[in-house]
């Protein structure tokens, strides 16, 4: 008996711990272009010359684009809205709203940019990644970013 128990424990052990593992959803690079042309296409109904920035769940850069005639100062700001959105799991705006406030010491965060325009992108409840984009006003951002949220749910 004490053999067949030791042999179990055995075989048991070499099982794939399949329950250890987390599944979870991540954003490739075409699904990263969809989401920049969908803000693109925003950006350019109304006329508004943007940088677009993608960023997978690690905040890590998929896809920018610069529209001609956008300042290049954009460039670093589009990458720090979008890095704040999936660092914080949340819109960047929400962070704009509590220094408005005045909860200053959002300010000192480090790495984070208290400024419209970075959403985070959810996929049945996980982070994938966030878009974040400058060019225009922090508001006309925020809307540019949200038409590249609102194609990631045709996606599923």
């Amino acid at each position: 008996m004490r053999t067949l128990f030791v042999a179990l424990t055995m075989l048991a052990a070499t099982l794939p711990g399949y329950s250890q593992l987390a599944s979870k959803k991540s954003l490739t690079l075409e699904a990263a272009k969809k989401i920049g042309a969908a803000a693109e296409a925003e950006a350019r109904k109304n006329n508004w010359n943007v940088v677009i920035c993608v960023v997978d769940d690690g905040a890590n850069l998929l896809y920018l684009q610069r529209m001609d005639g956008t300042q290049v100062g954009s460039v670093d700001i589009a990458q720090m809205k979008a890095r704040t959105a999936i660092k914080m799991k949340r819109p960047s705006k929400v962070l704009e709203d509590a220094v408005a406030a005045g909860r200053n010491a959002m300010l000192k965060l480090p790495d984070v940019l208290p400024i419209e325009g970075g959403l985070p992108l959810v996929v049945d409840g996980q982070f994938i990644g966030a878009v974040g984009v400058s060019g225009v006003t922090s508001a006309q951002d925020g809307q540019i970013a949200g038409a590249g949220v609102a194609v990631l749910a045709a996606m599923k």
